[in-house]
């Protein structure tokens, strides 16, 4: 993996005033048109410090592939940001005629990247040596069909789409956007963002369908979910 820095030089141009501003009470001397004071102004009471007064350049600006934040208190520093914000997901009881769903939530933000990638890694639930088996192909909810499956926008009735916030760029994975539409495969990439972006907050929506043969018991599973910023 390679970091690329680049800095940038902000030219500012400013005109000079032929003549001082003055009042009764107050001058500027040397006063200028720009970019805060660049020479000491005073009077009998008061001097300026010369400093800059304001910001050169506060906002968001970005292109396809890259975005950045500019302002007095921004950094040089790459930083990736994320936190499981809800990790447990209870389904209750299984009913061979009706979908058990529960939902998990994280969030991601990363600047001055071109972007990240989310992976799920673990096994689907399982029960003693009963596990139940993961769509491997995308498809939809079937009851009565044995199913584990995922996918991070809204469905009906429960998950939520990928909320972007102000700068977020996040966006689920091609296999995991659809509504209603299920899958999963451990270490697949379920989430990123085409360049640096603001807090995204991801909502991952689970399915679980039994059969009328399916082993009774309790069944659990672990996921973690991984995160890698791109260069």
């Amino acid at each position: 993996m390679a970091m690329v820095l680049c800095g940038c030089v902000l030219l500012v141009g400013v005109s000079y005033a032929d003549t001082d501003l003055q009042s009764p009470n107050y001058r500027f001397t040397e006063s200028t048109v720009g970019n805060g004071g660049l020479i000491h102004s005073s009077s009998t009471n008061f001097q300026s410090s010369g400093d800059a007064v304001g910001s050169t350049a506060v906002g968001n600006s970005g292109s396809t592939n890259y975005q950045f934040n500019s302002g007095p208190v921004t950094t040089a520093d790459p930083a990736l940001g994320f936190a499981v914000t809800s990790a447990a997901a209870s389904f209750g009881n299984f009913n061979a005629a009706q979908v058990a769903t529960a939902t998990a939530s994280f969030t991601v933000s990363d600047y001055t990247s071109y972007g990240y990638a989310v992976q799920v890694l673990g096994n689907p639930p399982s029960n003693g040596s009963h596990t139940l088996p993961a769509m491997a192909s995308t498809d939809i909810s079937r009851p009565g069909q044995e199913q584990f499956g995922i996918n991070l926008v809204a469905n009906t009735g429960f998950g939520a789409n990928p909320d972007q916030g102000l700068f977020g760029k996040g966006v689920a994975a091609a296999n995991y956007n659809t509504a209603d539409h299920f899958r999963y495969v451990n270490g697949e990439t379920i989430a990123s963002a085409p360049k640096s972006s603001g807090i995204t907050v991801f909502t991952i929506s689970y399915i679980i369908n039994v059969s009328n043969i399916t082993p009774g018991g309790a069944y659990t599973a672990s996921q973690s979910v991984v995160c890698t910023g791109t260069f």
